[in-house]
Parts: structure tokens; C-alpha cells; sequence
């Protein structure tokens, strides 16, 4: 999943300035305003002030918290394509921004502006700082065979299905891992990239304490390669990646890792890319399985990440489902192709888009040797207007919010039952296991027809439906988390320090566990 208004003041100031220009003139005259010497209405100043002008980063970057006074829109103007960015492009009156700065990687200190602009007052311009970098050797990549014998040390002898029921309620490290830019086919970016930190353990640990016991890294790769060519992957890449699983495998959780959107390559489902897509698949998923072959049954892989055809989120054609079944048939075919545990391991394949009916319809089960090891992901932010849509009107959930102007007019209870009981009876009952891989409902601060309060309420109850449902049809939920804990955010926890920010929510989802 990946996902600005803005007004000017200009002709409000304009017209103003006309008006006081011509009050001048007639006061010349004959004086302007009543007779008795009423005062004559002023336009507000517009106000724009920081409480910091000034960023020093280490070379390891970071993120440092910047509070913006203001009564008026205002926006930041900067190189997107440079190493420091704000976390909220533009907003408008007061707000706490966060200034993001990547790891400077070179042996050079260096120094970039990022000027915050308001129409009728001065530009702020923010100086960002950062030390040196330390320049290291580049570690070299222990050569590992393509295949080695099977390997069930670690892997209980339990089927998909089985494995699901312990893994209990998930949450997704969104917006950090997967984080990627591609310009004129030219793929760049790093883990924050897209606005949050870079995750530390003490994030996870938050995360485990809140009472989650699965989660899922959305990755990409293609901004990593050492050689785009060949789609050879950084050496370095797959230590970081490896480096964010272990911090939630030494908290004895599931982890789940993928190739994500990661620019958006997959996402031609017809029979003239297929050949090319699939040979890509197999190049990647060959280099990630090898690597993280060793490890037990607690690492899940999930082939791909909301495939469909470019623009058309619709039923897919007979040829669209086609080519998204080939992707997870390769994905298969590929892990398994490598041995050692993964002979053993569960793999996760999708259906198209991730649309429950469009897998109950479409999905064709991959041949795989191993049997009983093949879970099936789809995702659920239903209905769009609650859970999905940038908008304040519909921010009531349920049956009992039925014809309120805050209501949306479908996807109720009703059919989080139905949808989800086709899921039981097309997969869970015939022996995969279901990983609801995103769900959520994104928060609005300031709701139409509603108050905060009883916006809230509606969603937790929401959370809470969706997550006991779910596991009561044999599914793994896991909560859609993007960092962005504000207005249309779906974050849950501070990513810089792990305090949970909506612990409410936290509370609704995992609470389920217990319904």
C-alpha cells in the first residue's frame, strides 16, 4: 500500500490592500466610516514563525521535532531528491513537523536549506547540518550455494493452518523498508525515504509489549542493487534487512518479509511481460531466499505485494489472472528450488490485488512439493469511504450509525462476516492458511457530522470487529501501520521513541484476542 491541498491568501490580501487604498482616498475627502468613528476592519497578519532555525545531525541521521506557529496555509519548498526533508510537506495554522535526515554515507560534512513559505510574510529558511560519515570497507558477500539438502531443524511439523493460530495479531512496519522513488527508470530512496526514521529496536520491542506477536516488513530491493543488469541485491541491503527481522525474532515473534510494490514492476499482468516479470521474480527471490535460508520456521516469505495490471484495480481479464497466478507459481518454485529449511518453510502467495472475491474467483493454488506449507494473503480496508478515503464526511462505522450523515452506506458488520467467511470456506477449510495481511481504518481529526470523540470510538470499534472476525475465521490479522500518526494517518506508535501514541487502538486490535 503506499500513499495536499493547497489555498492562498493572495486575492484576500489584494482585495484588502484595494480596500484600505480607497478608504484613504474617500477619507480625504470626506472621511471614511461611520460618523461616529467606527474603526475600519483590518485583515489579520499572517503569522510564521519556528521555534528552530538551526538542525545539527549526527552522521547517522535521524529525526528532530520542529514546532511551527501559524494562523495561515504554509508549505515547505526544498530538493526532494537531497538527503533532509520534513515529514509534512504543507498544513496549514500550528504544527509539530518532523525533520528527517538520512545517514550521510560520505567523508564530507554537509549542509542544505529547507524554506517554509506562507503568502503575506517573510520565509523561514531552516538550516539542516550534518556531520561526516565514516567511510568503511565494503563487507564481502560469503559465496552460498544455490541449493543444499533439506533442512528441518527449527521447522515444527505443523500445517499452514495450524502455524496461524500461533501467530496471533500482527502489525506492519509500513513506510520504512519498502520506501522507493523511481524517476525515468531509475530506482533510488532508503528507509526513510518516505518520512519515518530508521527503525530501531526499540520500536519492535514497543510493538511486542503492546501485545502484538507477528509482524509484517514490507521490503523492496530494486533501489538496492549493485548491478540493476542483473538485479543483483546489496550485500549491505540484506544485512539491514536482516538486522530489523532479528530485532522482532529476538522478541519471539513472526516475521513475515516480501517484495513489496518496490516500484511497481509487477504490476503488468499480461501475456508480453510475463516471461520478463517472472524472470525477475526468479533472479530476486533466489538471492533473498539463499540468504535467509538458515533461519526456522517463525520467518514466513510472501511472494509479492497487491499485484494487478497498471491503472485497472477492477476484476481481473482471464489473461491478468493468468499472469498474477504465474508470479506465485515462480515465487514457489524459486524458495523451494534452494533447500535447506526452506524445503520446509510456509510460503504466503496473494491473490490479485489482494481482493477477497477476486481470490475466491480467480486464485489458482501453485503445484508445490512441499505439502501443507502455502498460506493464501489478501487485504481489507472495507468500506473505503471509513477505512480508506482521505475525506472527514464518513467517519461513523456499524449498524448502529445506520442512516447518520457520518455513515457510510455498505460494508457494515454484515459484510466483514460474509467476506471473511468466504476466506474460511475457499482456503482455511481446505488446508491454507489465510494471512490478512493489511487492514485498518486511517484517523480523522477533524470529522464531519461527528465529533473527535465519537470518531474514535467508531474506529476502535471497527478495529476491534475486523480483528475478532478475522481470527475467528482462521486468519492472521495484521494492522496496516504507516508511521503518520496524525490526520489521515494509520500510525499507531511514535517511530522515534516506540511510545504508543494511540494506545486506544493498539488496545482495540489486540484485545480481540480475548473476544
Amino acid at each position: 500500500m503506499k500513499f495536499e491541498k493547497k489555498i492562498s491568501m493572495k486575492y484576500l490580501v489584494q482585495f484588502s490592500s484595494t480596500l484600505i487604498a480607497l478608504c484613504g482616498i474617500i477619507f480625504t475627502l470626506s472621511g471614511c466610516g461611520d460618523d461616529d468613528g467606527d474603526d475600519v476592519n483590518t485583515v489579520e497578519e499572517t503569522v510564521l514563525t519556528a521555534d528552530i532555525t538551526t538542525f545539527n545531525f549526527e552522521a547517522a541521521g535521524g529525526s528532530k521535532e520542529l514546532q511551527i506557529t501559524s494562523n495561515s496555509v504554509w508549505n515547505f519548498n526544498y530538493d526532494a531528491s537531497l538527503w533532509s526533508r520534513p515529514n509534512i510537506q504543507t498544513s496549514k495554522g500550528n504544527a509539530t513537523v518532523q525533520i528527517v535526515a538520512d545517514a550521510n554515507e560520505t567523508a564530507d560534512a554537509r549542509s542544505m536549506v529547507l524554506k517554509l513559505a506562507s503568502e503575506g510574510t517573510d520565509t523561514v529558511q531552516i538550516t539542516v547540518n550534518q556531520a561526516a560519515g565514516t567511510i568503511d570497507e565494503e563487507p564481502v558477500e560469503p559465496e552460498l550455494p544455490d541449493y543444499i539438502d533439506p533442512d528441518n531443524t527449527g521447522m515444527r511439523d505443523k500445517t499452514s493452518v495450524q502455524l496461524t493460530e500461533l501467530m496471533g495479531v500482527g502489525w506492519n512496519l509500513g513506510n520504512s523498508l519498502e520506501a522507493i522513488s523511481v524517476n525515468n527508470g531509475v530506482y533510488s530512496g532508503n528507509e526513510t525515504s518516505w518520512g519515518n526514521p530508521v527503525v530501531t529496536k526499540t520500536l519492535i520491542d514497543s510493538v511486542k509489549a503492546a501485545g502484538f506477536k507477528t509482524i509484517r516488513i514490507p521490503v523492496s530491493w530494486s533501489h538496492m542493487f549493485d548491478d540493476p543488469a542483473t538485479y543483483k541485491i546489496s550485500y549491505e541491503w540484506k544485512q539491514r534487512v536482516e538486522e530489523v527481522v532479528n530485532y522482532a525474532l529476538d522478541n519471539d515473534m513472526f516475521v513475515m518479509i516480501n517484495i513489496h510494490w518496490d516500484g511497481g514492476w509487477m504490476d503488468h499482468t499480461t501475456y508480453d511481460h510475463q516471461d520478463a516479470i517472472n524472470e525477475r521474480i526468479a533472479i530476486m527471490w533466489k538471492q533473498i531466499a539463499k540468504y535467509f535460508r538458515d533461519y526456522d520456521d517463525r520467518l514466513l516469505f510472501a511472494g509479492t505485494n497487491e499485484v494487478h495490471e497498471e491503472g485497472n484495480f477492477n476484476e481481473p481479464t482471464t489473461e491478468y489472472a493468468e499472469v498474477q497466478n504465474s508470479f506465485n507459481q515462480t515465487f514457489i518454485n524459486t524458495v523451494r528450488a534452494t533447500g535447506g529449511r526452506n524445503t520446509y518453510r510456509h510460503l504466503i502467495i496473494q491473490t490479485y490485488v489482494t481482493n477477497i472475491a477476486y481470490g475466491v474467483d480467480h486464485l489458482e493454488i501453485p503445484a508445490d512439493a512441499t505439502a501443507n506449507r502455502m498460506m493464501v494473503e489478501v487485504h481489507f480496508y472495507d468500506p473505503y469511504q471509513f477505512a480508506l478515503q482521505e475525506t472527514d464526511e464518513f467517519s461513523l462505522w456499524g449498524n448502529a450509525n445506520s442512516g447518520s450523515a457520518a455513515h457510510s452506506d455498505w460494508g457494515d458488520e454484515d459484510w466483514v462476516d460474509e467476506q471473511f467467511g468466504n476466506m474460511k470456506t475457499n482456503f482455511v477449510d481446505k488446508g491454507y492458511g489465510v494471512i490478512l495481511g493489511e487492514f485498518g481504518s486511517l484517523l480523522k481529526t477533524s470529522p464531519q457530522n461527528s465529533t473527535y470523540a465519537e470518531h474514535v470510538a467508531s474506529r476502535n470499534y471497527y478495529l476491534n470487529y475486523v480483528t475478532k472476525t478475522a481470527l475467528s475465521n482462521g486468519m492472521v490479522p495484521v494492522y496496516w501501520d504507516n508511521g503518520h500518526t496524525g490526520n489521515y494517518g494509520f500510525g499507531l506508535f511514535n517511530r522515534n521513541t516506540g511510545e504508543a501514541v494511540h494506545a486506544d487502538a493498539a488496545e482495540a486490535i489486540v484485545s480481540a484476542l480475548g473476544n
